[in-house]
């Protein structure tokens, strides 16, 4: 290719962009751009107030916590339970895994199972285990507790964590009462 066709294909891209900065310098002078002094169509938005976060936190809807206990399998939490067993054992005296052991678990104060590194959003967390607390925590741990250790993402369906703490109940030698209908929900 010689240096001639090279300047023709050059002299083409400089004319072609002059030739669209005279265009928008051309219509500007034809067209007057003025801004409106309101718009055709208003848009109402409403601002978000202080109260809606707390407005999120809607409780489930569907059966109590209570109702859901009253009717769960502790042979189906067995085997959801699978899920838990890479990290947590359940044995009378068991040793600590990735998670701590679960012996126990209802009532037992939050971060406190001898020989376990809890994070420290879960010493901070106080309180003790309740059944509402763990069915809490149960669907989703990191929103229950931010910062903790627990990467389990969580078991949605509500049935299925009644079903597990069912089960989890049976690990322990004088088990917490199952929360009624009519008791006030533990915060």
């Amino acid at each position: 290719m010689g240096s001639f066709n090279l300047n023709k294909i050059m002299m083409a891209v400089l004319l072609t962009a002059l030739g669209m900065i005279g265009i928008g310098g051309l219509t500007e002078a034809i067209f007057d751009r003025e801004g409106l002094e309101k718009n055709a169509y208003p848009i109402e938005v409403e601002t978000a107030t202080a109260a809606a976060p707390a407005e999120a936190a809607v409780v489930e809807q569907g059966p109590s916590l209570a109702e859901l206990l009253a009717t769960a399998s502790a042979e189906k939490g067995q085997k959801i339970f699978k899920k838990c067993k890479a990290c947590h054992s359940a044995d009378n005296g068991g040793k600590n895994l990735v998670g701590p052991n679960l012996w126990n678990i209802v009532g037992r104060a939050k971060g406190s199972h001898a020989g376990y590194g809890y994070s420290d959003a879960m010493k901070a967390k106080g309180g003790t285990w309740t059944y509402e607390d763990l069915f809490t925590f149960l669907k989703k741990p990191k929103d229950f507790v931010p910062g903790t250790k627990m990467g389990f993402a969580g078991l949605k369906k509500p049935a299925d964590r009644a079903a597990l703490l069912a089960y989890l109940r049976t690990f322990s030698d004088a088990p917490v009462a199952l929360p009624t209908a009519d008791a006030p929900a533990a915060d």
